[in-house]
């Protein structure tokens, strides 16, 4: 599992199919990623993913999971 210390702010967020599904806001505590509001799909709210989700972290965060479904599954936040 990629550990969360490997993750840095502003760093894009790619689901297993290749799409870019965000960029890194910050670690929310030791197990969320939180996303950019400005990633976001209407450029409102902050998403939230689970550490688990990540395969890999090279200059990008990797994810196990497609675009639909990240996008499907992610915790919505507030403004």
């Amino acid at each position: 599992m990629a550990k969360a210390a490997d993750i840095r702010e502003r760093m894009d967020v790619i689901s297993s199919d290749k799409k870019t599904v965000g960029k890194v806001d910050h670690m929310e505590g030791t197990d969320k990623i939180k996303l950019t509001k400005q990633s976001s799909p209407d450029g409102q709210h902050h998403h939230f993913i689970p550490l688990s989700w990540v395969d890999h972290v090279d200059q990008h965060v990797h994810l196990n999971k497609s675009g639909s479904d990240v996008t499907a599954h992610w915790q919505h936040g507030r403004q």
